[in-house]
């Protein structure tokens, strides 16, 4: 049985991600299977956000990590990919330079995507969990530089907004207070329309978080028992969170800020509880471009475009 190959690249404020998938290409058997992920913690936000542009040394950085993310497409036979770039692309003032040099060292094509083109891809992601089609469901990614929000009601895509809130922002003491007020006054009006009882967290962090809550396969996350554990882990340095949990230094630095900021958007709904599903922008980049491939082609592998 043949098998498509699709390839995405998040290249985000915290981390750069490739997710390579396979999916059959047998219209009654569709099945995705991972292939490979890669995440490289290049943290870009750290110099967007501060200074407001991208070093010379980050740039070159990404255009080899880039150069290697090609070779491994070829290595995987991948037939189509997409990259975007997110919140720390999206302030850098030489980004479109970056862009450049990088389509003319790697012949890749970067999309920097806005906020709400963001939440919209994340949003795409969800195809991969069932969700109770009677139910209204929240969906929030918080990354590096912005937390991106998307309402479910009825198993239809109500709405999507883009918060410049993120990790990384928040490490670097990058937030405006008049973001905050936006999201608060945003999700008291949402809050009034919908009753939310599930959130759908999605990203490294919530993933990461559920882990080290103990959080059994197929149970949710309680709002309670998140709160129980960022307190805990805020009496620990990052040093010491690195050493007690195994978290990886650009994770343990950020990990509380991302908790934070997944209590805040819960309390704020009258939330209870978090279902984290494995998924994030990567996954709902390679949907569409599955999506993509459907709609060009219908089911036959022989039309597809060669890398």
């Amino acid at each position: 049985m043949e098998r498509l190959k699709f390839a995405a690249v998040d290249i985000g404020s915290n981390a750069v991600r490739l997710l390579i998938m396979s999916i059959s290409s047998e219209v009654d058997a569709e099945a995705f299977d991972k292939e490979i992920m890669i995440r490289v913690p290049l943290r870009l936000g750290q110099e967007s956000f501060v200074s407001g542009k991208i070093g010379d040394a980050k740039k070159k950085q990404l255009i080899r990590l880039l150069k290697a993310f090609r070779h491994l497409m070829k290595v995987y036979e991948v037939n189509d990919y997409r990259i975007c770039a997110t919140a720390a692309m999206r302030e850098a003032k030489n980004a479109k330079e970056i862009v450049k040099d990088i389509k003319n060292e790697t012949d890749f094509k970067v999309e920097i995507i806005d906020g709400q083109e963001e939440a919209n891809i994340i949003f795409e992601s969800h195809f991969a969990y069932q969700l109770n089609d009677h139910l209204n469901y929240v969906f929030v990614d918080v990354g590096g530089g912005s937390t991106e929000i998307s309402l479910i009601s009825n198993d239809k895509f109500i709405q999507s907004d883009s918060y410049n809130i993120g990790t990384v922002r928040k490490l670097f003491g990058k937030v405006d207070e008049q973001e905050y007020a936006k999201l608060h006054s945003d999700l008291e009006k949402l809050k009034k329309q919908y009753h939310v009882k599930d959130i759908i967290g999605s990203g490294g962090n919530i993933i990461k978080l559920n882990t080290l809550a103990e959080v059994r396969r197929g149970r949710k996350l309680s709002v309670v028992a998140l709160e129980t554990l960022n307190e805990k882990l805020k009496q620990y340095s990052t040093d010491e969170r690195i050493e007690m949990y195994k978290l990886k230094p650009d994770r343990a630095d950020i990990i509380t800020h991302a908790a934070d900021i997944y209590l805040d958007v819960a309390k704020t709904l009258g939330a209870r509880s978090f279902i984290v599903p494995k998924i994030g922008l990567i996954d709902g980049i390679i949907h569409l471009l599955y999506v993509k491939w459907k709609l060009k082609n219908g089911n036959d592998p022989g039309h597809l475009t060669e890398l």
